[in-house]
């Protein structure tokens, strides 16, 4: 089911996290400090959404982390109905696509509904306060749609940010497939 991004408000806090990633360690927003921003990603395997930007979202992150901007990925999926995306999985994905971030595991689901997530890929991005400057689509491609990948959209959030500038608070939501919630555990935004 393909579902749009809540947008959580501009100028928002971002939630902490302490989340392990895929070799175990525990990472927090914490440990991002100092960063020039922290661009913070929901994300999945399965999903043909994801899938679709993969390889230019690995070349877009690395190119920031170049900036000292600080990228994670986090995966909240309900692994028992989606096995593709559990922690074993999440480390092959990171090996198989070379991504340059850390992809952590959010086994309860606390996290995704504390930045009210509500599909993969969602991107929020922050700056070095760690204030909410842009959530919203990678760029207008969509499986299918014939758009070419470019990540546009949160390149211009990003570079805007690094250069002091406004971002524009006109965004277009991300669209992908819902957060896998396990039964009983679904947000109040969900639906």
């Amino acid at each position: 089911m393909a579902v749009q991004s809540t947008m959580l408000e501009i100028g928002t806090t971002a939630p902490d996290f302490t989340l392990p990633d895929t070799d175990g360690k525990m990472l927090s927003r914490d440990h991002f400090k100092g960063k020039k921003g922290l661009l913070v990603i929901f994300l999945s395997n399965h999903c043909p959404f994801v899938k679709h930007i993969r390889h230019v979202l690995r070349d877009v992150a690395e190119e920031y982390q170049k900036k000292d901007v600080g990228v994670v990925a986090i995966m909240s999926n309900n692994v028992q109905t989606h096995p593709d995306d559990s922690p074993a999985k999440m480390a092959q994905e990171v090996e198989n696509i070379g991504y340059t971030f850390p992809y952590l595991y959010d086994e309860t689901q606390l996290v995704a509904k504390a930045y009210r997530a509500a599909c993969t890929p969602d991107l929020y991005l922050f700056n070095s306060e760690f204030k909410l400057v842009y959530r919203g689509q990678f760029d207008g491609s969509r499986p299918g749609n014939q758009v070419p990948v470019t990540g546009m959209d949160l390149k211009k959030a990003l570079d805007a940010m690094l250069a002091g500038e406004q971002v524009p608070e006109n965004q277009i939501p991300s669209v992908g497939c819902n957060i896998k919630w396990k039964p009983g555990n679904e947000p109040d935004y969900f639906g």
